[in-house]
């Protein structure tokens, strides 16, 4: 049975195809955040119409991503989340503590610029990674024990 892994975190760099791309001919399927940020912010109110304060407008994205997210969430083995170096990625935390909570494998993927600040996710993670060939050597290790 193949290794379901989620793929929470910023959405500005490569990481997930770096990732995806190196974990070729490993049995894992990989689920991620609608990453089109547009798509991501508006998909509420393409769905289900128009607010005109930008709050509600929000809030009905914001809760049609978090039916999407939960779910992934709950059915992953592992979840992956990274915190990348442009934005603070607050939603990203609040993943990372969500699969904590579910008591689900957890892997962080952060540079060094962010040990300090992430300190109680890192806490929570069972590996901390810094770039994402470490999370595939993660992955491959797993599932098969190697090195």
């Amino acid at each position: 049975m193949a290794l379901k892994v989620y793929l929470s975190g910023e959405i500005h760099t490569d990481w997930r195809d770096q990732i995806i791309n190196g974990s070729s001919g490993l049995d894992v399927v990989f689920s991620a955040p609608v990453t089109d940020h547009d798509t991501s912010d508006d998909c509420g109110v393409a769905i289900m119409g128009a607010e005109a304060d930008k709050f509600w407008h929000d809030n009905k994205g914001a809760k049609l991503n978090a039916i999407r997210t939960r779910r992934a969430i709950e059915d992953a083995d592992i979840v992956v989340v990274r915190f990348g170096d442009k934005y603070k990625q607050w939603n990203a935390a609040f993943d990372a503590g969500y699969a904590s909570a579910l008591g689900k494998s957890l892997i962080v993927l952060h540079g060094p610029e962010h040990q300090h600040p992430l300190k109680e996710v890192d806490a929570a993670a069972l590996a901390v990674a810094e770039r994402p060939e470490q999370v595939v050597r993660i992955l491959r290790y797993v599932l098969e024990g190697t090195v």
